[in-house]
């Protein structure tokens, strides 16, 4: 059988990032990560006189035990340590390799962080100040509209769990009066539909109505549009004015991002008794094991139910 010639490091990676574009539906995030950590392993390996498809398992472990010395934290670690395996078992399938040298490493054994939640008084805190913001007619029109902005993102992400990055992205056509879902392009390009509840489409159509108020003429394909080079409000500024939003509110800076609202979202709806394949279907998780980081709130309102409900529950009786 006629050998392949062998491939650069840079080629073998491309190859196994157009696999997970073609293949997985990967993002462009997921591919810039699995790209860093990547050539970050060709680097280390091309110091030692090494390339991808020379190194042994005692080259990657030398690598891994790096990342270490470097300061990595855990999780960094275990996300450069799962792309390194994802590589060589795909060279491994495609034959650019005859053996899988990564296979046999062992990682950081790591517990799960459990997600940082805001209480409900803490979300109808933000609620309620960002409400009075951008119901204040005092101040300068502007200052008014991205005030009703950032209500209306608020009022979006606790109504429906979206990732920011689905958050900021969202169509104009997703602020149709009938609307009564909005359909979500995920990760991977996977759709789902997400419920609107009254509050969120009423601040829609108030942030839609003072924007056209403006003196700019604001014609965009979404529903939160800037100036800048992608066309839409991005991630960073929504992370920052909800941070100053937050210290008005007296919640601390660490405490407070979108993605946190995302949890609240998914911790409130649990404690008020929702299924979680339910709560999976709405936040976009392709494995219930994604979901299952908030079992915790689970096990509370499970106490919570026997110590209310039990018949003989801190009654201070004796069975006979």
């Amino acid at each position: 059988m006629t050998r392949r010639p062998r491939a650069s490091d840079e080629a073998l990676v491309e190859l196994f990032l157009d696999m997970l574009a073609a293949e997985r539906g990967a993002g462009a995030n997921t591919l810039a990560a699995y790209r860093n950590d990547l050539e970050d392993m060709s680097a280390h390996l091309r110091a030692s006189g090494r390339s991808i498809t020379s190194a042994t398992t005692d080259d990657l472990r030398d690598f891994i035990a790096s990342l270490s010395d470097r300061g990595f934290k855990a999780s960094s670690l275990a996300r450069r340590l799962s792309a390194v395996r994802q590589l060589y078992r795909f060279l491994y399938a495609e034959e650019r390799r005859s053996d899988d040298p990564a296979a046999v490493l062992e990682g950081p054994k790591r517990a799960r962080p459990l997600p940082k939640v805001l209480s409900i008084g803490d979300v109808e805190k933000l609620l309620k100040k960002a409400q009075a913001n951008s119901e204040n007619a005092r101040q300068p029109l502007a200052r008014r509209l991205r005030a009703a902005r950032l209500f209306c993102l608020l009022e979006v992400v606790y109504a429906t769990g979206l990732r920011v990055s689905e958050l900021v992205t969202l169509p104009a056509s997703a602020a149709r009066r009938d609307q009564r879902m909005l359909v979500v392009r995920g990760k991977g390009g996977k759709e789902r539909l997400v419920p609107l509840n009254a509050k969120a489409k009423h601040a829609m159509s108030e942030y839609l109505e003072l924007q056209a108020s403006t003196e700019r003429d604001i014609k965009s394909k979404w529903l939160f549009p800037s100036f800048g080079a992608q066309g839409h409000l991005t991630r960073q500024h929504f992370a920052r004015e909800l941070k100053a939003l937050g210290q008005a509110c007296g919640i601390r800076s660490d405490r407070l991002s979108p993605h946190v609202l995302r949890h609240a979202f998914a911790s409130h709806l649990l404690h008020n008794g929702a299924d979680l394949r339910v709560v999976q279907t709405l936040l976009g998780h392709s494995d219930i094991s994604t979901t299952q980081i908030y079992t915790h709130v689970l096990e509370e309102r499970l106490k919570t139910l026997v110590r209310d409900l039990h018949p003989l529950a801190e009654t201070g009786q004796k069975r006979t």
